[in-house]
């Protein structure tokens, strides 16, 4: 229990009280050494002789007996009711009681909140096995700085000369494998605009070794757009798109973004949009390289990156025989099997990546 700042005992100085009195000293001479009466000395030296040390503790000032309680018969039925999803003045009105007792019955069995009709749907969290098979693309408002302002000096006063600054966009791509991120502050949202940062971001991760297969975006109108569409069209990346107002479907652009406004973008008080400008880009590059992420087993994205690519077997060298073996084919080329079919070779099934919960219609959007 929280001990009240004002209070003039504790458990410590109940049990110094005792101590005094054990040893001699009158109730007059422990209650004026502890500032407090000598009813509250008496009261807590003869809980001691009662309960001993446990009688020291603060217990709840709630009445053993309550006899003006409502009726169990009567909180049964009130929790009924509640069941049927009435609200707490329909409950009272049926009942005929106060719509104050059924708020208190109703807190009292945890009731006070209707839960929702229908159970949330699970929490279906996927990740890509490698870097590239998914990229999260998303873009993030800010307000232009002219003076450092309430979020920092918490005075609202004297905002409204600073109305018509105007705003500038954080457009962010984060690899949903790796979580390796590029971001970019660009002046708009516009479908220019988000044509241009998505080139560039296809090649920067590019130079990363995650070749970029699949992109996944909200529906915004950037991302309709048939300059976007043309884009990936040309590059054979498939466009996945977020379902209406379901950010978590996106839900590493959206955390993505959460982070950079908490170690970036908020983290120290910009005069100017400039300076924020500025420090944008050593912050990513600490994130990439540096700084621990949980999903990653505390690694950074391309400490990451590194290890996976570490992971993957070498191929084994090559042999002297300049014409690999076949069993089965005894005197027959390789290259004219092949030609003819005679070595039972079939050509390669395409195959889709999948996620780790399986299956790319995870989102229910991708065929």
């Amino acid at each position: 229990m929280d001990i009240h700042k004002n209070a003039a005992t504790t458990p410590r100085s109940r049990m110094l009280m005792v101590q005094r009195l054990a040893s001699g000293w009158s109730v007059a001479a422990v209650a004026a050494a502890h500032g407090i009466t000598l009813r509250t000395v008496r009261r807590w030296w003869e809980r001691f002789a009662v309960e001993g040390a446990a009688g020291l503790e603060d217990r709840s000032s709630r009445p053993h007996h309550s006899p003006r309680q409502t009726l169990a018969a009567t909180e049964a039925e009130i929790g009924r009711l509640r069941g049927q999803r009435l609200s707490g003045p329909v409950i009272a009105h049926r009942l005929g009681m106060p719509v104050s007792t059924v708020g208190v019955v109703l807190r009292r069995h945890g009731l006070g909140q209707l839960p929702p009709a229908e159970p949330r749907p699970p929490i279906i969290r996927y990740q890509r096995d490698r870097p590239g098979e998914l990229i999260h693309i998303d873009i993030k408002k800010l307000g232009r700085i002219d003076g450092i302002g309430h979020r920092i000096t918490g005075n609202r006063s004297g905002q409204s000369n600073k109305r018509g600054t105007g705003w500038e966009y954080v457009h962010v791509a984060v690899d949903d494998a790796s979580r390796l991120a590029y971001t970019e502050l660009l002046p708009d949202e516009r479908k220019e605009s988000a044509v241009a940062f998505t080139t560039r971001a296809i090649e920067w991760f590019a130079g990363y070794g995650a070749n970029v297969e699949r992109i996944m975006s909200d529906n915004g109108s950037a991302y309709k757009s048939f300059a976007f569409r043309d884009l990936l069209a040309a590059r054979g990346i498939k466009h996945k798109r977020t379902r209406p107002y379901t950010p978590r479907t996106n839900g590493k652009a959206e955390r993505f973004i959460q982070t950079s406004l908490r170690e970036w973008a908020y983290a120290q008080p910009f005069t100017t949009s400039a300076e924020r400008a500025a420090a944008m880009q050593p912050w990513i590059d600490t994130y990439n390289t540096s700084r621990p992420h949980s999903a990653l087993g505390a690694r950074a994205p391309l400490v990451w990156i590194a290890s996976l690519k570490a992971a993957v077997p070498t191929t084994p060298p090559a042999t002297s025989d300049p014409e690999p073996g076949f069993v089965g084919a005894d005197g027959v080329k390789p290259r004219a099997a092949t030609a003819e079919g005679g070595l039972g070779l079939t050509p390669p099934v395409p195959t889709q990546a999948q996620s780790l919960v399986g299956g790319d219609n995870l989102l229910g959007n991708d065929i």
